[in-house]
């Protein structure tokens, strides 16, 4: 029988005069692996939340099962900036992490004092008692596999990336028995999210999460949640499971509105043709009624993302980039890099974080400069950047307003012109929403705001970093269509795999060396072939690893056989020696036949020792 990790029993949650959700309940039992999915502002963080005890529902119960261990990594996580890496990931109240962040502060000092000496042996006894080294070894793989390696780093020394790694390390090596992770992807290297895809599909922990990353659903959940107007809607599967279902969902729903509307027509008849004289009616034929009325007026259209700016008009020479490098001091970040952008160019930029993506981008809009190199663009470029950074809004100015300050009237493709209020509208900014201020917005509806804001500029060359993160799936689709139609130049940055597979037709990667690399293809393209060399590599490997075996299983000298080469090494030279000797003085001249027979005889006997004196050192120099 299955054991339920948790409970939600009539949940109700309101948030700025909003309700995100009323009286929603629902199970998530041991072991399942379930994704929350909706659209921005619908309320997914927050139950997340509520769920972890960091906010408070209106009303309503969230029970765990007892003594379970739950860890939560929140979207943005807040880590406290004086204490080390250390002290973040041994922060678990579990015995054997308590000792080992006590060891570890201990054992980083150079010297020791007598009572830190003694100090320290207590605590290896108490690792040895606890068999915290299998926690450590844990531990030291998962940190490893994030690229965490020096513990006693600050907090406050950390860039964003380090730190959602940190906190991300912190709660899986906590051991968790439910895991709840708000887009635990964001921020994170391509091969980092890769394994942690495969490292969370292998265990056996209950796992609730929010994510956009659409591979990553598919090959990690047993189960969607969808909130959508303020109702939940359960799916058995994955991510490609739960869009079969949604579509026929969605054509029931569609089906059940139109017979409920044939319905409520005749029942229309029924309730006018009744004498007006008659007091009272049927109660169950009105409270039918109402039921019909709530089901045929229920809105199944959903909100889309209609994004149709006029592009500029491009020139012949759009973006030339001659011989460009950068460098921060003496580290070099990417040198004589060459490239001639075409219409229509859709690239992406791939490489771990730190290699120089949002440095390569920020040189090409000329918010910073080249070190060497020229960078020349079309008269008729325009470009429009979307930055890994969020905007700054200001909290108090209203949504309506961040927008007129950059255009009132946007012009369209079709040449037609709509104000800021309509165009805020294609966007999923409904009117009651435009004019509410900036504070009242989700992180995701900010990143929408923020995206906005690029493309009524009317830009041809686009260049976005990082445009996935805190969007919603639904957004994320309707970008992909408008990217895939997009006329102009792409260039894009970004950890969605699934993403940046629709888009791109090349890639520019970035690694170790200071060379930027092309690739033609997109990062499926790119991570298949770069497996097959991985493979060839291996396979080349093991062929050499062999050959060292099958020349190790030969006879190894012993004691004796390395004692007699090393005679052999020296009496040969001195044997040849006595050879030369020999045949000099046969070519002496002398005439006594006595001594030439004796000299003969001696060097035919000399000349067999040396012979066998070799054959020797021969067949030892096999073996040594």
């Amino acid at each position: 029988m299955a054991v339920n990790h948790l409970s939600i029993e009539k949940l109700t949650k309101s948030y700025n005069e909003k309700t995100l959700f009323t009286d929603i309940t629902f199970g998530i039992e041991q072991g399942q692996k379930v994704a929350l999915v909706g659209v921005n502002g619908c309320g997914k963080s927050t139950l997340l939340k509520i769920i972890a005890g960091v906010e408070t529902p209106g009303r309503g119960d969230v029970s765990f099962m007892r003594d379970l261990n739950v860890a939560y990594l929140d979207q943005s996580p807040e880590l406290p900036t004086a204490q080390t890496i250390n002290d973040v990931i041994f922060n678990s109240k579990e015995p054997a992490a308590l000792v080992l962040k006590d060891y570890h502060k201990l054992s980083s000092k150079s010297e020791l004092n007598p009572k830190e000496q003694v100090q320290l042996q207590k605590l290896l006894e108490q690792i040895d008692a606890l068999n915290a080294w299998d926690y450590e070894y844990r531990a030291k793989e998962i940190l490893g596999r994030l690229g965490i390696h020096n513990l006693e780093l600050l907090v406050s020394n950390l860039s964003g990336g380090q730190k959602k790694r940190v906190a991300l390390a912190s709660v899986l090596v906590s051991s968790p028995d439910f895991l709840i992770l708000d887009e635990p992807t964001n921020h994170l290297d391509l091969d980092i999210i890769e394994w942690l895809e495969e490292y969370l599909s292998t265990q056996t922990l209950t796992l609730l999460m929010v994510t956009h990353d659409r591979y990553f659903l598919d090959k990690v959940t047993s189960d969607i949640i969808e909130i959508e107007n303020g109702k939940l809607y359960k799916y058995k599967g994955n991510y490609s499971a739960y869009l079969e279902k949604k579509a026929n969902r969605d054509e029931i729903a569609q089906k059940t509105k139109d017979k409920a509307k044939n319905l409520m027509r005749k029942e229309l008849e029924w309730m006018r043709r009744q004498p007006k004289a008659r007091g009272t009616k049927a109660k169950y034929r009105i409270e039918a009624f109402g039921e019909l009325k709530e089901k045929s007026s229920v809105n199944l259209q959903r909100a889309e993302l209609e994004i149709k700016t006029k592009e500029s008009r491009m020139g012949k020479k759009i973006l030339e980039l001659k011989h460009l490098s950068k460098s921060f001091d003496d580290k070099v970040i990417f040198k004589d890099f060459n490239h001639v952008f075409t219409k229509d160019e859709k690239v992406g930029v791939i490489g771990e974080n730190g290699a120089g993506k949002s440095t390569f981008l920020n040189i090409l809009t000329g918010s910073l400069a080249a070190s060497d190199g020229i960078i020349d663009a079309g008269i008729n470029t325009k470009f429009g950047y979307y930055t890994q950074t969020e905007i700054k809004f200001n909290e108090t100015q209203k949504v309506i307003d961040v927008v007129n300050d950059v255009a009132e009237v946007i012009e369209l493709a079709d040449g037609k012109s709509v104000t800021a209020s309509q165009f805020l509208n294609m966007f999923l900014f409904p009117p009651a929403t435009q004019h509410d201020f900036i504070s009242k917005l989700s992180g995701g509806e900010k990143r929408r705001l923020q995206l906005l804001r690029v493309l009524i500029s009317n830009p041809n060359f686009l260049i976005l970093d990082e445009p996935t993160n805190d969007l919603d799936i639904i957004t994320l689709n309707i970008l992909e269509e408008y990217l895939r139609n997009f006329s102009g130049c792409l260039l894009l940055v970004s950890h969605d795999r699934y993403f940046m597979d629709r888009l791109v037709d090349h890639l520019l990667v970035f690694n170790e060396t200071p060379e930027i690399k092309h690739f033609p293809g997109n990062y499926t393209d790119y991570r298949l072939t770069r497996d097959d060399l991985k493979e060839v590599t291996n396979e080349a490997s093991a062929q050499e690893k062999s050959e060292k075996v099958k020349l190790s299983d030969k006879k190894k000298p012993g004691y004796k056989e390395q004692r007699e080469f090393e005679t052999l090494e020296k009496s040969i030279p001195e044997l040849e020696k006595q050879k030369q000797g020999l045949v000099e003085k046969l070519n002496s001249g002398l005439t006594d036949h006595i001594e030439l027979e004796k000299l003969s005889k001696q060097l035919e006997a000399l000349s067999e020792e040396l012979e066998d004196m070799e054959m020797r050192w021969l067949e030892l120099s096999e073996v040594m």
